[in-house]
Parts: C-alpha cells; structure tokens; sequence
C-alpha cells in the first residue's frame, strides 16, 4: 500500500500534521472546537498519499479526527471552567442526548458515501459562518430553552458532529447563543460537550472498523489511526490553553467575527472540493 511512499514524504506529512496539531489546540481553546474542521482535510490528504482504499479513507479519517480531539477537548474544557464560564445546566441537559446522537452517527458513517461528509461540513459551516458575521440579536429564539426542544438539538449535534468528524462547537456554539448566551458562554461550553462526543465517538468508529482491519493501514485499531493520533494530539492538547485565555481577551464581537469568518474558509474549502 505504501510503495514508492519516500521517506521525505512522510517527513513532509509529519511535518503537516505536527503543524495541524498546533493549530488545533489554539482553535479548541479560541473557539470552544476540537479542531477537526482542520484536521478533517489534512488526514484525508494523508491517506489519500498512503493509498489508503476508498472504502475505508473518510471513516479513518472522522475516526482518527475524534480520537485526536478528545485530550485538546479536555484540556480546552477545564481551562475554561477554571474561568467560570461554563454552562453547567446545559452540560447537564445536553449529555445523554448527545451520546446517543454520537452512537447513531458512528454507526451510519460506517456506511454513509464520501461526498455526504463534505456536503454536510460544508452546508453547516456556511450557514452558521453567516449568522455570527451578520451577528443580528434578533435571531435568538430565547432566553431559557425548553428542556425537551434543547434535548431533540443536543441529539442532532452528537449526530452531526459524529458524521463530520469534529467535536461539535460549530453547532453547539450557534445553538447556545441562539438561546441567549453569550459567545464566551458557549465557546467554554462547547469545549465541555466536545468531550461528550469525542470519547464514544472515536470508540465507536474503533469498533465499527474492526472487520475491515485487512483494507486499513498499519497500527490502526479500527478506524483510527494511532500514528495518526501520536502526531496531531500532543501538540493540540498543550496549546489548547493559549487559545482560551485569547478567548477571554478578545470582545465579544470581535470573537463572533473571527468564529464566523473561520466556519466560512472551512465551507468554501470542502464546495471546492466537491466541485
């Protein structure tokens, strides 16, 4: 599978996916995200270079995205409730439904095309680029969510998120402030969730690749790729805390703007791609 694969280009790749993995703490902590919108796109090329089958390359490449994310979530998540700024209520509320999204997720992917992953990352992170730059308060639709409706989202986020390969703060963020939070408010939130939904989701997609173990690359348990994980993980964990006191420094609009400005990049970037 690896023939003709040069040591200076997997030099090359490691180099990509160390750099990814710095990128990815900032953008856990800076936008309450586990960052695989960017580590998304990055593996995908890797396999793709790895000669990595079709049949298998985008569930390794969400599997090994969610394994990634789960240490830059959980050092994102207690820097920012060190701050106080985390919804515990919705943390609450939000755990069992976004579980049980995240187990759906993992088991429809094993079977889901290539092309629906990059139509869904690409229509969401559009969308909700749009709504944060246009920032219009009228938007919200309350101030203190139904218990019942905010079950039903937290659902769709853990189903989602599990689909795209990340760690939900693109949803979630929109959704919090949609209910009268404040960007801060869902971003130290959202690091939380991303915990919910990493852990069973890489477990998930480890155990969904077990009978395929023949089509994936070496030192994969499932679909996720341990040398994949060793490369991106430790940086993205020890910078995830850079990224939350930046947070935390920057207005409130400002951090709408920049979040928003980031989704868009990230949909443009996969409509190319289609395209």
């Amino acid at each position: 599978m690896t023939a003709g694969f040069s040591i200076e280009q997997f030099l090359e790749l490691a180099a990509a996916l160390i750099l990814a993995g710095g990128v990815t703490g900032i953008l856990a902590g800076l936008f309450g995200v586990g960052g695989g919108a960017v580590i998304v796109p990055i593996l995908y090329q890797t396999f793709t270079l790895l000669a990595v089958p079709d049949e298998v390359r985008m569930p390794l490449t969400i599997g090994t995205s969610l394994a990634i994310i789960v240490p830059t979530s959980i050092r994102s998540y207690f820097t920012h409730r060190a701050r106080g700024a985390v919804d515990t209520r919705i943390m609450r509320l939000w755990a069992l439904p976004i579980f049980l999204g995240v187990a759906a997720g993992s088991f429809l992917a094993s079977f889901a095309p290539g092309w629906l992953f990059k139509i869904v990352f690409a229509v969401i992170a559009g969308a909700n680029g749009i709504v944060l730059v246009i920032g219009r308060k009228d938007w919200h639709i309350a101030d203190e969510p139904g218990a019942w409706p905010m079950r039903a989202i937290g659902f769709v986020i853990g189903l989602l998120s599990s689909l795209m390969g990340i760690s939900g703060g693109m949803l979630s963020n929109i959704a919090l402030m949609l209910f009268g939070r404040t960007i801060h408010q869902a971003v130290a939130t959202s690091a939380g969730l991303g915990i919910i939904i990493a852990i069973p989701g890489a477990a998930g997609y480890m155990l969904a690749g077990i009978s395929k173990t023949d089509l994936l690359p070496p030192f994969s348990i499932g679909f996720v790729s341990l040398i994949g994980f060793a490369l991106l993980a430790p940086l993205g964990m020890l910078l995830a805390p850079a990224g939350a006191k930046i947070a935390h420094a920057i207005s409130r609009r400002r951090l709408e703007i920049a979040f928003g400005c980031y989704l868009l990049v990230m949909s443009a970037r996969f409509a190319i791609n289609l395209l």
